[in-house]
């Protein structure tokens, strides 16, 4: 039998979610650059995959009628651009853990370039999309991400 490659979701290092991705042609415009919204799409896939190594379920929460996250609010900045080609490393962390909401720092990097930053505070919500206490067992799986021994930033990332 053929082994069936599995999605890379990134590691845990300490407190920090580390996510790697590589610029396709689709994700550029004519001149070979990151068109602008593909940061929010790589950042959304970093966290998801991260709710995935802490063993938050999200597709059986929402097939529950338990609820999902949605994003409440997003705060991004674009320093430099990715290009075409490029190996793109994005780092996420847990600013706030909530009763109903989390805030996550995410940063993109090509090498010890930054690229963009973003804070992102994502909501608990009710099928009705309605905020709801988000489940206990996912508040501590975020409180001991959050308090995770510190990591060292990869060299040339302070």
């Amino acid at each position: 039998m053929t082994a069936i490659p599995l999605p890379a979701s990134g590691v845990l290092d300490g407190a920090i979610h580390r996510y790697a991705l590589r610029v396709y042609y689709e994700d550029t415009d004519a001149g070979g650059i990151v068109y602008h919204a593909n940061y929010l799409r790589w950042f959304e896939r970093a966290r998801s995959d991260l709710l995935d190594l802490l063993d938050i379920d999200q597709a059986a929460a929402l097939i529950a009628g338990e609820g999902a996250y949605t994003v409440a609010e997003v705060s991004l900045r674009y320093l430099i651009p990715a290009r075409l080609g490029d190996t793109v490393n994005l780092e996420t962390r847990a600013e706030a853990i909530g009763r109903a909401s989390c805030t996550m720092r995410q940063i993109a990097w090509r090498g010890d370039t930054k690229l963009a930053e973003a804070t992102v505070r994502v909501g608990f919500v009710g099928p009705d999309g309605r905020p709801r206490r988000q489940p206990e067992a996912w508040q501590r799986a975020f409180t001991a991400f959050t308090d995770a021994s510190p990591a060292s930033p990869p060299e040339g990332q302070e």
